[in-house]
């Protein structure tokens, strides 16, 4: 199956901007999965999403793995991070009522 433009593993930008990440390092990143070496890997918190961002996978440029590195203009990935996370946060709120407080604490940052 071959993905599209969409939902390939993007950097740089959004579609149009940015392009694939290249498949050796796509091939390297799903491989370290793989084989368990990401478990103990140092990581870094998404100050938006607040998920802990890989910063290293043995044979991949440690640039690549911080999304907002990649971007020529950061302030645009961070537009476009706060858009997303509004996104979600309109979203969940159908589910908020069923959800436990740690839960709905988990979202992003705003």
């Amino acid at each position: 199956m071959e993905l599209g433009h969409e939902t390939a593993l993007r950097s740089g930008g959004p579609f149009g901007v940015g392009s694939r990440i290249n498949l050796p390092d796509t091939r390297a990143i799903v491989d370290a999965i793989h084989k368990g070496l990401l478990a103990d890997a140092p990581t870094e918190p998404d100050p938006v999403f607040g998920v802990h961002v890989v910063t290293e996978v043995p044979g991949v440029p440690s640039e690549i793995l911080r999304p907002r590195d990649t971007w020529a203009d950061g302030a645009r990935y961070d537009e476009k991070a706060r858009a997303l996370a509004r996104l979600y946060a309109e979203n969940f709120k159908k589910y908020e009522a069923d959800c436990p407080p740690e839960v709905c604490g988990a979202g992003p940052t705003i």
